[in-house]
């Protein structure tokens, strides 16, 4: 299968498509809730909850479910401790999925122009970015805190756009959730997505992308050269 155009520029979606996160996630939200004399959540419940910010995962901590809404003095409790403990562990123990830097390495050598646009914020985006070693793979970074809307909105993806100069027609997302596809239709961009990254645990086929990769190398078969 070769996708249907050459997109002008491929914007890249952080956790759950490039580093799995949530290792760090979980140990933030166990020490979170072991400070508010609670018992922890575990990695598995926390890979259902994660995707939507940091302020949602806190959330969903104190509630142990993926909808509904905690006390409020919890959550004006619970919140400055996960901040400060995700600010010092925002990149111990996340790593890159398997391929994700062979992926990047042909996109790069293929001459396609890359952007990060993510929900998480820039305080702990820019961060992870450059611990990983991937931060200067990206023309443009766009966190979720720095334009007033992010991801499901299509505002991230269409600034982007207009900083690549590049027609949303003709540009390209890279993603794992409901949010990243629902992102791309409404600012008119192609979606893919990856079928291991974080989606509440709902198989992202449902979410009808233009395709479904296992990994980022499985590009280089789905993208032509734009170089010709």
């Amino acid at each position: 299968m070769q996708f249907p155009f050459r997109p002008g520029m491929v914007l890249i979606d952080l956790d759950g498509t490039l580093v799995d996160s949530v290792p760090d996630l979980t140990f933030c939200v166990d020490e979170m809730m072991a400070r508010l004399g609670r018992p922890p959540r575990g990695e598995p419940a926390v890979r259902q909850w994660v995707g939507n910010g940091v302020e949602r995962l806190v959330v969903r901590a104190l509630t142990g479910q993926l909808d509904g809404e905690p006390d409020a003095a919890d959550f004006e409790r619970a919140l400055p401790i996960f901040l400060e403990l995700y600010a010092e562990n925002t990149a111990t123990r996340s790593v890159l999925y398997p391929g994700v830097r062979e992926g990047l390495d042909l996109l790069r050598a293929r001459g396609y122009r890359l952007g990060c646009v993510t929900n998480k914020a820039g305080r702990f985006t820019e961060p992870l970015l450059k611990a990983v070693g991937i931060r200067d793979t990206f023309e443009l970074v766009v966190s979720g805190d720095a334009l007033p809307e992010k991801k499901p909105s299509p505002l991230p993806l269409l600034h982007a756009a207009k900083h690549f100069g590049v027609e949303p027609t003709a540009a390209l997302m890279l993603g794992d959730s409901v949010s990243d596809v629902r992102a791309a239709r409404a600012a008119g961009f192609g979606i893919i997505c990856v079928s291991y990254g974080y989606n509440h645990g709902d198989d992202i086929r449902t979410a009808e992308p233009d395709a479904v990769i296992d990994a980022l190398t499985e590009l280089d078969d789905l993208l032509a050269d734009p170089r010709g």
